[in-house]
């Protein structure tokens, strides 16, 4: 295993120096921050990465305020009144993208959420309080209990609204590979707890955030030598 020294140094390398490097990472919110948000945050993030997998993203962000017309600004409280057939109907208009299956997803993953807010106090108590060193295992979570949420896109719709985890990108699993950290499905059990094993001694090195080391790791390999985000 690559020390953190190592990885930070080729990657201040590829992208011209500490200082721009810098300048392309980002951290989470904290706790406090997290648990502060709406529950309401995550049904939209959760329903937005669902529509870009697969999908032009800037097509996604263009209607967005159509989507949020359309469910309501995505009220958790409000959706969980929608019937069957209104979901039915929406999914029909022309201020969305037109996929009935992801459509469906909202009102499993409204339901999902209330039921874990019920749990834990809110769905923002559940997820800011969730031990980061384990991260793999609310990424599990997601995938059982929503809809449309295994593979990278819960893992991305929580970086978006802002809880610390890594990402398993296109250049994150290069290195990965390259450097026989994982092997085998890029989301079997065995790779994620090898993943989450790598980033968390990382992270003991470093103090850094799993966002910010997903990020180092990503710019210390592959063609991203433009300062693309990963």
């Amino acid at each position: 295993m690559e020390s953190f020294v190592d990885i930070y140094e080729r990657a201040c390398q590829r992208k011209g120096g500490r200082e721009l490097l810098e300048s392309l990472l980002s951290e989470p919110l904290s706790s406090v921050q997290l648990a502060r948000l709406s529950d309401d945050a995550w049904l939209e993030e959760f329903t937005r990465k669902i529509f870009q997998s697969g999908f032009y993203w800037s097509v996604i962000n263009a209607k967005w305020a159509g989507f949020r017309e359309v469910f309501w600004d995505f009220s958790v409280e409000k959706l969980l009144y929608m019937s069957p057939e209104m979901y039915e109907q929406r999914a029909q208009d022309e201020r969305i993208v037109r996929n009935y299956k992801k459509v469906q997803s909202i009102a499993d993953n409204c339901l999902m959420i209330h039921e874990l807010a019920l749990e834990h106090g809110s769905f923002s108590e559940l997820v800011a309080h969730w031990p980061e060193d384990n991260i793999i295992e609310l990424w599990s979570l997601l995938k059982k209990k929503g809809s449309r949420l295994g593979g990278n896109t819960g893992a991305y719709a929580l970086r978006a609204v802002g809880k610390d985890t890594f990402i398993l990108s296109r250049d994150v699993e290069a290195y990965l590979r390259a450097h026989e950290v994982i092997s085998g499905g890029l989301h079997s059990q065995k790779s994620l707890r090898a993943a989450q094993a790598f980033f968390n001694e990382l992270r003991s090195q470093s103090g850094y955030s799993l966002q910010t080391l997903s990020q180092l790791v990503a710019y210390s390999v592959g063609d991203n030598l433009v300062g693309v985000s990963s």
